[in-house]
């Protein structure tokens, strides 16, 4: 947790901050913006009553009174007066969401530290403890889910609201000759991101096994965050073009035809790698300078490589009863292929925004009055990340 401290100076009418031994003066229109008063915010909401865009560009502090320690009343050139409590600014110097760190996994892990029962998640601990397994891992494995129809449908909205698309609110994972997706038939899969074409993509998918009478047709996992760590090793100049170069993605069948284009390897807005966009089926190469092309297919052919690689892939047979759920663009999931005379595999799978467990998980630790620091997250997470590299 960064160390803040804040200095109101009243004899030069300012405010500045000290972050971890950096200091921020800070300016007068911030500030202004910032007000905290009944009247021009609600406490409730945090949304304000007015438009800060249209505040003068030019205003400036006129008068500082230091009340307490981190509480001041600001005045200023265009005749607003209020208290400010400083502590309020804390969010604006830590890019930290309140959400666990990522741990990149390999198929090595320890299994166990994905699975929870679907009775626990029923509770509000339960929940916590289900949605910061997913947080940390982009993976979460729920037994005993009744193998029910519309069962997936109860499990998502724990996390957050479906969100459907031209599949439905929630889909039939079955052989299916002569359908509009190769994950209806029994063809293997490889791993893969769920629908790029689309904007925005799905954030997470669940998956729930109804039935599974074969002896193939195994559910695969991959950390791509892991695999990305390794690509960016031995080849950094191919890694940057599968961040910056956008790919075209298409999908069509009778009623609808879907394209976009968007960057192989995503990143959020401080730069930080969050996942990639990976449907080698759906995919094209994109128009590039000679040594480009070949630097970029090399990078999209060793990529393609280290997902499928056994020190990643981590392959299992999901259980009826069993649901798996996973972050869409940073957990690509897949199958191999099976024999359909052997009997049934029936899935069901529905998908959520990616910030609906998030924004759950923060009420819930509001609520409980129980939200750990970023400090204790890291040395958790160091622990963990040390024990899973080995």
């Amino acid at each position: 947790m960064q160390q803040i401290d804040y200095i109101i100076n009243e004899a030069n009418a300012s405010v500045s901050a000290t972050v971890n031994g950096q200091h921020y003066p800070l300016p007068a229109l911030w500030l202004r913006e910032r007000c905290q008063d009944s009247e021009n915010l609600d406490k409730t909401t945090k949304q304000r009553f007015f438009d800060p865009h249209q505040l003068d560009e030019n205003v400036s502090l006129v008068k500082v009174e230091k009340k307490h320690n981190t509480l001041a009343n600001l005045t200023f050139s265009d005749g607003y007066s209020g208290e400010y409590d400083l502590n309020e600014f804390a969010a604006d110097f830590d890019v930290w969401d309140g959400a666990p760190n990522d741990i990149p996994w390999k198929s090595n892990v320890d299994k166990s530290l994905f699975h929870i029962d679907l009775a626990t998640l029923k509770s509000e601990a339960g929940l916590i403890k289900g949605i910061e397994i997913f947080l940390t891992y982009g993976v979460l494995i729920v037994d005993n889910v009744p193998t029910e129809s519309d069962a997936v449908l109860e499990v998502a909205n724990l996390f957050g609201h479906v969100r459907e698309t031209n599949f439905g609110k929630y889909f039939e994972v079955f052989t299916r000759p002569n359908s509009n997706d190769l994950a209806y038939r029994s063809v293997p899969l490889g791993p893969h991101t769920d629908n790029p074409y689309r904007n925005p993509m799905p954030g997470i998918q669940l998956l729930h096994c109804l039935e599974n009478q074969t002896t193939e047709g195994l559910s695969t996992l991959v950390d791509s965050l892991s695999v990305l760590e390794q690509l960016k090793k031995e080849d950094p100049d191919g890694f940057a073009l599968l961040c910056k170069v956008p790919v075209r993605y298409r999908y069509y069948d009778n009623d609808v035809d879907l394209i976009e284009r968007r960057t192989m390897i995503e990143s959020d807005p401080s730069g930080r790698i969050t996942g990639i966009a990976y449907s080698p089926r759906l995919d094209y190469l994109p128009l590039l300078q000679d040594q480009e092309m070949v630097i970029f297919h090399r990078a999209r052919k060793r990529l393609g490589q280290l997902l499928c690689s056994p020190e990643y892939e981590w392959r299992f047979r999901l259980e009826p009863g069993q649901l798996q759920m996973f972050h869409n663009t940073r957990v690509l999931h897949g199958r191999t292929g099976f024999d359909p005379s052997e009997g049934r595999r029936h899935l069901q799978g529905a998908y959520i925004d990616i910030d609906a467990p998030k924004g759950r998980y923060n009420a819930l630790k509001r609520k409980q009055g129980s939200i750990r620091t970023n400090d204790e997250f890291e040395i958790a997470d160091t622990k963990a990340t040390e024990e899973m590299r080995g």
